[in-house]
């Protein structure tokens, strides 16, 4: 499998040249004559070929591709595991690709792809998308500031039900770290390859790793999940509000800053949820 860039053959040809493919700017200047290269994965069908033959399928050649969507909200255990499936590569894992790096978006991937191509392929599409969304926010892009975003970003994404409620949601996260109170949030508990189990009290007692935020203060260590730029910009732009807490009542969050309107709201929901999913 080879991916074919757009542009002029000037840019496509040193990029092939850094996949490990023997081709030269001579090359270049014969291709015109054999067919014109197609933005895209092509399946040269085979790893070693004369020139000429090799020439003639970068020009000819197509792969059978198939349709990948990655989700906000979804993990990387999720991810990979449905990329796998479709494209035909058992236990596939791209150690280079930290949880919440992934953009989301659909992806026309080729059957048969190695893993090094995907995780290249992958990360590549996916660092081009953050390094564009961190220099319009911050004017640059240094990873280990942007990731700290990118954490809250996820919880973000756990948490709202409406894109609407992002900057809310960011702010209880603000406000909380603030004053050293435990985030206490169940989206940081749906993790890995938790991302579908709901979380219960039995859940949020025997869970000891950072990522329970009732155990431990903070922020857990790593994001928890795709994020979509609207959580990311949330992240960075809070709203300016004083609540401290929210619960669910049907498809919506009810914000609050005291507490005891909370547990208020909390029994209040509960009922309205009931009645709602009747």
């Amino acid at each position: 499998m080879v991916y074919i860039p757009t542009g002029s053959l000037l840019k496509i040809i040193p990029q092939l040249q850094r996949e490990g493919l023997d081709i030269s700017r001579v090359d270049g200047l014969i291709l015109p004559f054999i067919g014109y290269l197609q933005a895209g994965w092509i399946d040269l069908k085979k790893e070693r070929m004369n020139k000429w033959e090799f020439l003639y399928r970068l020009t000819t050649s197509k792969a059978a591709l198939v349709d990948v969507m990655i989700k906000p909200g979804e993990t990387n255990y999720f991810i990979f595991r449905e990329i796998g499936k479709k494209i035909g590569v058992k236990n596939l894992h791209c150690p280079n690709i930290d949880e919440g790096f992934l953009k989301p978006d659909t992806y026309r991937l080729p059957i048969g792809m190695n893993q090094a191509q995907l995780c290249r392929y992958l990360y590549d599409l996916s660092e081009h998308w953050h390094k564009e969304i961190a220099r319009k926010l911050f004017g640059d892009y240094n990873y280990n500031v942007y990731q700290k975003y990118l954490i809250v970003a996820s919880i973000i994404q756990k948490e709202a039900t409406d894109q609407r409620e992002f900057k809310k949601v960011a702010a209880v996260i603000y406000n909380r770290l603030k004053r050293g109170m435990a985030l206490q949030m169940d989206g940081t508990l749906n993790y890995g390859k938790y991302s579908h189990i709901p979380v219960t009290p039995t859940r949020i007692r025997k869970d000891k790793t950072p990522y329970n935020t009732y155990r431990y203060k903070g922020l857990p260590p790593t994001p928890i999940c795709v994020v979509q730029r609207d959580a990311i910009i949330a992240a960075v732009f809070p709203a300016t509000v004083p609540y401290l807490y929210f619960t669910k009542c049907g498809k919506y969050h009810i914000f609050t800053t005291n507490y005891q309107n909370h547990l208020k709201y909390i029994n209040y929901c509960k009922r309205f949820n009931q009645k709602v999913n009747k």
